[in-house]
């Protein structure tokens, strides 16, 4: 059975950051992740984490300017030394809540920026990312992430996510499987897990067209979770969607797997 890990940003959201810890492991989570953590004291967190018996599956690198609308600077050039000091800040924060992922954001591309050299940029801050993370133990992974949510994203497609991993040249370096993100973008789900499955270091889920329960929508996730399962993914599945209404109402699909 996968392991499900609750993604904190999105769901339990009738409950303030620090509380969402103890709602997500009275419901039977045992792993959390969300975007970032540098809002809070790692030891603060790591306490909560502690308290409730759960594991840190996964969070972000600094994106840049959230606020301001910028979604990662991996592949902006002249970004690099922030970069930098970015990863370096996100492995303090890992080696004190436990987590062996960090996702790594891309960024978004202009439409009159020159693709090939934040590309060029792209691969070679991950490449400098993965070899810090592997003095510590820890995978960098990167996602596709869909145009409709994130328009100017600069990585949209499995493949050149993969692609983007061979030539880093990092065997820590992995990509991050959100079925939702590829829905929208590609479909074909089910061929891509088989095709992709042993450079896939994380997998989240959502329910396609709305982001909501993942027993809700266009996607067969019954048959989907059970791929995953026959492929032999040990990693976390995190379920990184918008709950309709309050979350702990919306986990029969949960249960149900159970």
């Amino acid at each position: 059975m996968p392991r499900f890990a609750a993604n904190l940003t999105m769901m339990y959201r009738e409950h303030d950051f620090l509380e969402r810890f103890g709602a997500a492991a009275a419901d039977g989570f045992k792993g959390v992740e969300y975007l970032f953590p540098y809002d809070y004291a790692a030891a603060d967190l790591a306490a909560r984490l502690h308290e409730h018996g759960l594991t840190q599956a996964l969070f972000n690198a600094p994106p840049g300017d959230w606020a301001k609308g910028e979604r990662g600077i991996a592949s902006l050039p002249g970004r690099e030394d922030e970069f930098r000091r970015g990863i370096e800040t996100a492995l303090a924060y890992a080696q004190a809540l436990g987590n062996d992922r960090i996702h790594v954001m891309a960024g978004l591309l202009g439409a009159n920026d020159d693709r090939a050299r934040h590309r060029d940029v792209y691969v070679g801050n991950l490449a400098y990312a993965a070899k810090e993370a592997a003095a510590h133990g820890l995978t960098v992974v990167i996602e596709p992430i869909n145009t409709r949510d994130m328009p100017g994203y600069f990585l949209n497609r499995q493949d050149d996510a993969h692609q983007v991993c061979r030539d880093a040249g990092a065997p820590n370096l992995k990509v991050q499987f959100d079925l939702y993100h590829c829905q929208i973008v590609e479909g074909d789900l089910a061929a891509k897990l088989r095709q992709t499955m042993p450079n896939v270091g994380h997998i989240q889920i959502a329910g396609v067209p709305d982001r909501h329960e993942p027993d809700e929508g266009e996607v067969n996730y019954r048959y989907l979770l059970g791929l995953i399962d026959e492929l032999g993914y040990a990693g976390w599945v995190g379920c990184e969607y918008i709950p309709k209404g309050k979350t702990s109402e919306g986990l029969g699909w949960l249960r149900e797997w159970q």
